[in-house]
């Protein structure tokens, strides 16, 4: 029993001193801090402020009515009447639509045909041309849906006058044309935002990718002045490694657990974006988000050498994590390979449940499945830290003897604040 009480002790005593040490680097570290802090609480609110407008509405368009009927014009009406856009000019032909789109005047252009009215007299199928400025998704959006709403309500329009030149009138046409009647209803995005949905994603990839990129930095760092924190003292002979990981996973679990509710919490409620989550399972998340993050953070770093490849990773690495989450395209729509791929990172499963909760209202209950990937993630992504530290370690030790020099990095890194690991 003394010696498990001796061992706690000591567990305890080297855990608290790699936890102070792994501190201390960090905040003597100007390019950690610059990443932790400056990123970590710019970026939510930048990405807010740029997508503050997460719709648009009353879009100037300009139509080409060639057809010059009642029918076209009625359309045309009805179309103006909608929010997404506004029937800014009405041209005589394609060229003087083109040049307004070339000079920006529009950002979208409804073509009629000579022979439209023709063939709905014929009862054939009609078709109206439409080009919107891709330059932005919000532009196509906009038109796109503005155009389905009115042809919806003419198509019932047609159908009614049809059903009233066959002799059916009053309630039997609107039996036969709404047979099964039906109410449009979208409680978690009712304008269609583009803002709700993206940043909800983007605020757990800002957690992931900036521990991520301090890890890495501080370990690059490490390695290209030979130290490195997989170095032990030779009478634990690698048995300490639990304590390094815990001792520096701590450490990065308290700065980003107060940054996680800022992002997660704060951010959210200073602009406006829905909250419909309760705050003790939106935090009960982030207990399973962050200590993914840090196991995912120390398993990759260990591969860094330097620490410049941090930056590279940066551009390649953070759009990929975004639209992996599925926040713009369906999951089930992926190719095997990204579906599988996508499980290799925590933001995947943390943007899902975070917009589950927040955006949707769900509970913990709902978003289990997000949580078991959570938990499954931090177990193998500890493991690979361990195993990582312990060859590292190894390696280390191989070479310092071959060289013939003693082992005096840990002295200098760690055991100045205590006795070993």
């Amino acid at each position: 029993m003394k010696k498990l009480f001796s061992f706690i002790r000591r567990w305890w005593s080297d855990f608290y001193a790699i936890m102070t040490h792994e501190l201390k680097m960090i905040f003597s570290d100007s390019g950690v801090m610059v990443i932790f802090f400056l990123a970590g609480l710019a970026y939510p609110v930048i990405y807010n402020l740029i997508y503050a407008n997460g719709s648009v509405d009353e879009m100037p368009i300009a139509v080409v009515d060639l057809s010059g009927s009642a029918e076209s014009r009625s359309f045309t009406r009805k179309l103006d009447a909608t929010r997404e856009v506004d029937v800014a000019y009405r041209c005589t032909d394609m060229e003087e639509a083109e040049r307004l789109m070339k000079e920006q005047k529009i950002r979208g252009i409804v073509m009629f045909p000579k022979d439209f009215d023709e063939k709905l007299a014929r009862m054939e199928q009609a078709t109206i041309s439409t080009y919107a400025d891709m330059s932005s998704f919000l532009y196509y959006k906009n038109l796109t849906m503005s155009m389905n709403y009115v042809m919806l309500d003419e198509a019932r329009d047609i159908q009614m006058e049809r059903y009233a030149a066959a002799g059916y009138a009053g309630e039997a046409a609107v039996q036969l044309v709404d047979a099964l009647p039906y109410e449009e209803n979208m409680p978690y995005n009712r304008t269609f935002a583009y803002s709700i949905f993206f940043l909800s994603a983007a605020l757990m990839i800002v957690l992931q990718q900036t521990m991520f990129y301090g890890v890495s930095m501080l370990a690059g760092t490490m390695r290209e002045e030979n130290r490195s924190f997989a170095v032990m003292p030779d009478g634990l002979k690698g048995r300490g490694i639990t304590r390094v990981i815990a001792g520096r996973g701590t450490a990065y679990w308290l700065i980003y657990i107060i940054l996680g509710v800022y992002v997660a919490c704060l951010i959210p409620y200073i602009f406006g974006l829905p909250q419909r989550g309760e705050f003790r399972d939106i935090f009960t998340l982030l207990m399973f988000y962050i200590p993914a993050c840090v196991m995912f953070s120390f398993a990759f770093s260990s591969v860094i050498a330097r620490r410049e490849t941090v930056f590279v990773l940066f551009l390649f690495f953070s759009p990929v994590c975004l639209f992996l989450t599925g926040f713009s395209w369906p999951m089930e729509s992926f190719p095997a390979f990204w579906r599988y791929f996508a499980y290799i990172f925590p933001s995947t499963f943390a943007a899902r449940g975070f917009i589950n909760l927040n955006t949707a209202g769900a509970d913990l209950y709902m978003i289990r499945p997000e949580i078991i990937g959570l938990t499954v993630q931090t177990i193998v992504y500890y493991i690979l830290s361990c195993i990582s530290i312990y060859v590292e370690n190894k390696i280390i030790h191989i070479k310092e003897k071959k060289s013939g020099s003693a082992s005096g990095q840990f002295s200098t890194e760690v055991a100045n604040s205590s006795n070993g690991f």
